[in-house]
């Protein structure tokens, strides 16, 4: 009989009984005399309202303070890296829009930047189709903060503004349904431009929004920016200073709130970004009040930043010339919202032969990409999103990694947790805005 490196085993009369364990749960505890050294190893999550997705967090705690923190993940890995190499390059935007699925513009746009540069096509994308980017992006960041203003704010017992911030959130997915179909996961923005056009209601949707939302945040801020509690839980609490934001790695926000303004919209530029009249908000505590408080400016600078893409949208293609690598774009929706046009495939139908099986081949084989790697980032808003992208000279990627904001910044979560109370692992948990989705992936 062999046994189990991994699980102890009994007989029963049901038959061998195996006890599965997880992580290094059993070595932490064996190794604490919860009686003589008064301290005890909980668990928080997977589980867990706090977590902000299947995030586990080993915590031993002596009294409520927390002595050491670990973070266990992988509860919701999906192969999308891996799922990647099976598909054409084009289908590889439906995979990656569903990582982070609080910022899907952010990965597909990522992932579109990194195809553009291997197939040497960076130069050739239209101005209008690069304006969009900047406006969904945007608008998408603005979407996301709203999400963990919400949330954190339920977390720390604001119950009105998690309400608040999801209807506000509301007006912004409405725009991407009516620009893209979709509310989320949209695969709109693919090699070589979007998918398709910004039809002239979803502008008018969006300038309401630029009107309404700087009013909606002077609300928020009269009701927690001088609320006691909300203060006392934040100000001073996880701290991390500027030196260990770049020694782990953190980006983003919780870097800017360290007093750093490193953002790759200034440093980096991409998108034509270094043309749109913006600031990068800082703030010098680098705790959970100063990251609550760059989160509220971006949004203030992402208004303004949409404001200006809305001015500069001219008319013209939204996906380059060149019909070997341009997917059809120019869609005509049928009247159930769900397919094309029966207009619009008569259209393709009574072209040429050759076009319509170029057509069809580009669609199902999809284009070649010249051998290479590259490796693109943007900011998004956690942080540094970069793409690893590969090529073999093939119809599909050979490898595609994602440097995932969620993912690197929860490295900074036992260094703000450990020595505080466990409550405030709750608050400076949600500061780092984590995105398991993003983070598994």
């Amino acid at each position: 009989m062999t046994t189990s490196n991994y699980a102890s085993e009994h007989e029963t009369d049901e038959g061998r009984v195996f006890t599965v364990t997880g992580g290094d749960w059993d070595t932490i505890v064996a190794g604490t005399d919860p009686i003589n050294d008064e301290r005890i190893v909980v668990n928080m999550g997977p589980q867990h309202p706090s977590t902000h997705g299947v995030l586990r967090l080993i915590l031993e705690l002596e009294g409520e303070t927390v002595r050491e923190a670990r973070s266990v993940i992988g509860y919701l890995h999906t192969g999308i890296e891996k799922n990647l190499e099976y598909r054409n390059w084009v289908q590889g935007s439906t995979f990656v829009t569903r990582m982070d699925y609080l910022a899907p513009i952010f990965n597909e746009t990522a992932y579109a930047l990194a195809v553009e540069k291997l197939l040497g096509i960076t130069d050739d994308i239209t101005e209008r189709a690069t304006t969009i980017r900047v406006l969904m992006m945007e608008l998408n960041r603005i979407s996301s903060h709203l999400v963990w203003l919400a949330t954190t704010g339920m977390e720390l017992g604001a119950i009105s503004i998690m309400l608040y911030g999801f209807r506000e959130r509301e007006y912004i997915l409405d725009i991407f349904e009516t620009i893209t179909g979709l509310r989320m996961n949209h695969a709109y923005v693919r090699p070589g431009g979007v998918a398709q056009d910004v039809p002239d209601d979803a502008i008018v949707k969006i300038r309401e929004f630029l009107k309404m939302m700087p009013k909606k945040l002077k609300e928020y801020e009269d009701l927690l920016s001088g609320q006691p509690i909300w203060t006392e839980r934040t100000k001073n609490v996880a701290v991390l200073d500027v030196t260990g934001c770049v020694a782990l790695g953190i980006t983003g926000p919780v870097l800017r709130s360290a007093g750093l303004a490193w953002d790759l919209r200034k440093t980096m530029p991409y998108c034509g970004y270094e043309t749109y009249e913006f600031d990068v908000p800082t703030h010098p505590d680098g705790d959970v009040w100063g990251r609550y408080q760059v989160r509220l400016a971006e949004i203030r600078e992402s208004l303004k930043l949409v404001e200006q893409a809305l001015d500069r949208l001219r008319p013209g293609p939204v996906m380059v010339a060149d019909r070997k690598i341009a997917w059809p774009a120019q869609l005509a929706i049928g009247v159930d919202g769900m397919g094309n046009s029966l207009e619009h495939v008569a259209k393709i139908m009574g072209q040429s032969m050759e076009s319509l099986i170029h057509h069809f081949k580009l669609v199902t084989e999809g284009f070649r990409v010249p051998p290479g790697q590259v490796y693109v980032a943007i900011e998004a808003p956690r942080g540094e999103l970069g793409v690893h992208a590969v090529s073999d000279g093939g119809t599909r990627p050979y490898r595609v990694h994602y440097r995932e904001p969620s993912f690197v910044n929860l490295q900074a979560l036992p260094a703000m947790a450990e020595g505080g109370l466990i409550a405030d692992v709750i608050a400076g948990g949600a500061s780092l805005d984590p995105v398991m989705g993003g983070c598994d992936r």
